[in-house]
């Protein structure tokens, strides 16, 4: 081993340890007692595949998993759409970039539980005010109801992340070789054609690291459903993430509750690096 070769292991291994320490131990561990009926201090009995036999069979987290899979295709698209969307305004040649990206960026800073009681408040508060003077009834209740209450965190989670992801797609339109884009304008090339001929393909990268985090983020909110809706009315609006708390922690059943969050681990990897391997062909491609 060459000496850079050492000194590259000696200064990762603090990183490598806490890795093992607190993410592959714990979720090892986690694994092994999920076949058990582990009640969070001891296990008695192997029970085998049982847990997970049953998990598919229970209602109410086959509902959470439906609901989260739409919650985060929705999420994702609007992200991606907004994040790209707010990195063009602000890549202009505009005196108020720098503040744009400050004001955009600011509510990625604000925590989520947070986040969720300041829009509970606008919802119930500032729109059924709205919604009584308006005579609008659809205004009116905004969390009440499995429609709108999925609408509710959409609507704070984009929010939340657009300026998130606008810094991601900044990173790459700034590194757009502008002759390409002078040269296109030369040519007559509208500003729909030089953004789908040049500048999507450019920042293609930044589309697949976005699809990465966005769709990662959203299938493991917890803090924003907790505030926002608590997983009501009647646990319709409750996520994975949320469900698999309650099962631990109100039912007190934690193997069942880690055999769920084994389940949501393979789904959130699967979906995560299949998109990531088809946007990276799609790069080549391109």
């Amino acid at each position: 081993m060459s000496n850079q070769s050492k000194w590259f292991w000696i200064f990762l291994s603090p990183v490598l340890l806490a890795l093992t320490v607190v993410v592959v131990f714990p979720f090892v561990y986690g694994f092994v007692f999920s076949f058990s009926d582990w009640n969070g201090l001891t296990a008695t009995s192997f029970v085998g595949l049982e847990h997970y036999i049953n998990l598919f069979q229970e209602e109410e987290f086959m509902n959470s998993i439906w609901f989260t899979v739409k919650f985060s295709v929705v999420t994702v698209i609007l992200l991606n759409v907004f994040g790209l969307g707010l990195a063009l305004i602000v890549t202009r040649k505009i005196k108020s970039g720098n503040l744009l990206r400050t004001v955009f960026f600011m509510p990625n800073l604000i925590g989520g539980l947070i986040l969720g009681f300041i829009w509970q408040f606008i919802f119930i508060s500032v729109f059924g005010d709205v919604g009584n003077l308006l005579g609008l009834e659809s205004m009116q209740g905004w969390l009440s109801t499995p429609e709108t209450g999925f609408w509710g965190l959409v609507i704070l989670t984009s929010w939340q992340m657009a300026g998130y992801i606008m810094i991601i797609y900044i990173a790459y339109l700034e590194n757009i070789p502008k002759d390409l884009i002078e040269a296109a304008q030369i040519d007559g090339a509208t500003a729909l054609q030089r953004f789908k001929n040049i500048i999507f393909p450019l920042v293609a990268p930044a589309f697949t690291v976005s699809m990465f985090l966005t769709l990662s983020m959203a299938f493991k909110i917890y803090d924003q459903n907790l505030s926002l809706t608590n997983g009501g009315p009647f646990n319709s609006t409750q996520m994975v993430a949320m469900e698999i708390v309650r099962t631990a922690f109100s039912d007190n059943e934690m193997a069942y509750a880690q055999a769920k969050a084994v389940i949501f681990f393979l789904i959130v990897a699967v979906i995560a690096l299949t998109q990531v391997y088809y946007n990276k062909k799609r790069e080549v491609d391109l």
